[in-house]
């Protein structure tokens, strides 16, 4: 496993800055691999992502939400990762945004990257386009306040 771990400041209240993170299907506007996010129901996200001419569709399972405060989540199925990002605030209108996050490299070619630090560049450059859309908007265009803490229901 390798851990990519970020942080960025964004000039926006915690809960604008979180509101707008749980807006999970609104990901690839900031994320460069990722090319659609559907929230299956609170707890389940189906992801399509493409990096080097490959497309990967997965399962994740927001393990933790605590809003204002984090969002964590673990894979279901496909290549193998795991993480959270927490908000602190920082002044009324100041957030520090901080993403941690492990990951299985699948193959050579991923491993490579991995050992380059591409990975760890590519969550620094979206939480850069998060930080200037964010900024630009000054607002949410939504919000996703529930909690989740502890086991899968049905578990």
């Amino acid at each position: 496993m390798s851990q990519i771990e970020e942080s960025i400041e964004v000039g926006v209240p915690v809960s604008t800055a979180y509101n707008q993170w749980t807006q999970f299907e609104e990901f690839p506007a900031f994320m460069e691999t990722v090319d659609r996010v559907e929230q299956l129901d609170e707890e389940r996200l189906h992801w399509v992502v493409s990096a080097a001419g490959r497309t990967e569709e997965f399962d994740a399972r927001i393990t933790e939400q605590i809003p204002d405060t984090r969002i964590a989540w673990t894979s279901t199925e496909g290549p193998r990762h795991a993480g959270a990002v927490d908000f602190h605030r920082l002044a009324d209108d100041r957030t520090q945004i901080m993403v941690v996050m492990d990951t299985e490299p699948q193959g050579l070619a991923e491993s490579a990257a991995d050992a380059l630090g591409l990975a760890r560049r590519r969550v620094r450059a979206d939480l850069e386009r998060f930080k200037e859309m964010i900024e630009s908007r000054g607002e949410e265009t939504g919000a996703w306040r529930g909690e989740i803490d502890g086991p899968p229901r049905g578990s």
